[in-house]
């Protein structure tokens, strides 16, 4: 299973998260990543935890203030790279351009959608992966294998017809070890989460009680 934190834009320390996560990342069998924002890239990527921006925009080199180029998320230490998560939505055509930008400097991608119908489109684009985030759970801490299981079966069914080779994930609500159990029973290969770990008070204890079921 893929378990990639979140950091978001909470106030919390990017460097003792990213630590944690490397950490336990040497405990398991499972793959653990953290996603920092982007001034923190470089200072997570130094701990030696697998590191993903939050987000790159669909530029190349030029007039771009502002924007977060993909070439230098991945100088800066990033391996791969979230895209249209709800907090960061983009068209169709951005989508699109995000995921060659992304491609373009060798990054990862894990496109987010909110839906079974969304996540065979995102598919269509050949990310590496997409994920499932009906936005109505997000920091719910009630999981969507939970609430919509359903949603997760689709999404997984909806990849598939367009493209075997995309891996699905699912977030919204992940936190415990059960979630995450649950999700792979449900055909998710990996979980996006978020405040479970990033707002905890001892972020590598979260971590572990996270992983141990796998």
């Amino acid at each position: 299973m893929f378990v990639l934190v979140n950091l978001k834009t909470y106030p919390c320390d990017p460097v003792e998260v990213a630590t944690a996560v490397r950490d336990v990342n040497d405990t398991t069998d499972a793959r653990l990543a953290v996603a920092p924002q982007a001034a923190h890239l470089e200072r997570v990527a130094e701990t030696g935890v697998e590191t993903w921006a939050q987000h790159v925009d669909p530029i190349d080199y030029g007039s771009n203030t502002g924007h977060t180029l993909a070439e230098t998320a991945a100088d800066a230490g990033a391996v791969g790279t979230l895209i249209n998560h709800s907090e960061q939505r983009l068209k169709l055509a951005d989508i699109d351009g995000s995921v060659r930008a992304a491609e373009r400097a060798g990054l990862e991608t894990v496109v987010c959608a909110n839906n079974p119908e969304q996540i065979g489109a995102a598919a269509a684009l050949g990310p590496d992966a997409v994920a499932v985030e009906p936005p109505e759970l997000i920091g719910t801490g009630t999981p969507v294998s939970q609430a919509d299981p359903d949603v997760v079966e689709d999404a997984v069914t909806a990849a598939e017809h367009v493209d075997s080779d995309v891996s699905v994930l699912c977030g919204a609500g992940i936190s415990t070890g059960d979630d995450v159990v649950a999700a792979g029973d449900l055909g998710s290969e990996g979980v996006l989460l978020a405040s479970g770990v990033a707002k905890a008070d001892d972020p590598e204890a979260a971590l572990e009680d996270l992983v141990a079921p796998l």
